[in-house]
Formats: C-alpha cells, structure tokens, sequence
C-alpha cells in the first residue's frame, strides 16, 4: 500500500517550513496529489525530491475498546438526559479522527439502561468519566 504524508509530515521530515515545502509543490520540484484542499505526497516523491530514502514511520499497533455499561435504577428522564449527554459528547471531533459508536438500549420494565461503547481507548476513556459523573448526579 502507497504510504502519503501531508505537507505538515514532509516539513518536519525534512526540518523546514510548511511554506516552503507548499512552495516545492507550486514550483514542481515536489509532485503532490490535492485530495479536497489538501496536498498529499508519496513516500516515493519524497524520496524522488531528497535522493535518498525517507525515514521509516515507526510501527503503530491499532487499539479498539469494546464496553458494555449498566445503568440501573434509571426513569425516562434519566435515559433521556444521560443518552442526551453522551451523544453530545460522541458528535465532539475526536483527536484520534476515528469515530466512537455508541448505542442506547433502555429496559423500562427492569430500569435500566444499556450504553455499548466502541472506540479508541483514550476517546472511550473520556465517555466513561462523563457517564461515571452523569450517574454520580442526584
């Protein structure tokens, strides 16, 4: 698979300015591909610009969480206001750009309430601190 860095990557690669390396792209010294407003770049044009090969990116091991939570003793207001904040809290960008999932299942006969959690770690992490303080409400 083609390994694409951005104009951000390509300047810290090579210690210079982000303008200067834009300027490369506009002049045709560095190929680039626009994809929406931005420009990506291939390891091979940069190797192609640099003469020798460019560094390798250190390995990065993919981490998904997978949580189940169970709310009990909760009422329709309950599930409305703690669904409501968390699918606020969930429609936030996210640092790592992969979306979180969640899904809602409410029990209104046992009084409870379901929240399954798929996502980055760091970003379920966060969800979990706002569902721990919604619950510690009273």
């Amino acid at each position: 698979m083609t390994q694409y860095y951005s104009v951000e990557q390509v300047a810290d690669l090579l210690g210079l300015h982000v303008r200067t390396v834009r300027g490369y792209i506009r002049e045709g010294r560095l190929a680039a591909t626009r994809i929406g407003k931005q420009y990506r770049i291939t390891r091979a044009d940069l190797e192609a610009l640099t003469g020798a090969p460019a560094a390798p990116e250190p390995a990065r091991h993919r981490a998904e969480v997978s949580a189940v939570v169970r709310i009990e003793d909760v009422d329709r207001t309950a599930v409305d206001r703690i669904t409501t904040a968390v699918l606020a809290s969930v429609s936030a960008p996210r640092d790592g750009g992969r979306p979180l999932h969640v899904e809602s299942v409410h029990d209104p006969e046992r009084g409870t309430l379901r929240l399954i959690v798929l996502g980055d770690p760091a970003d379920t992490a966060g969800l979990l601190a706002i569902v721990h303080a919604l619950t510690r409400e009273n």
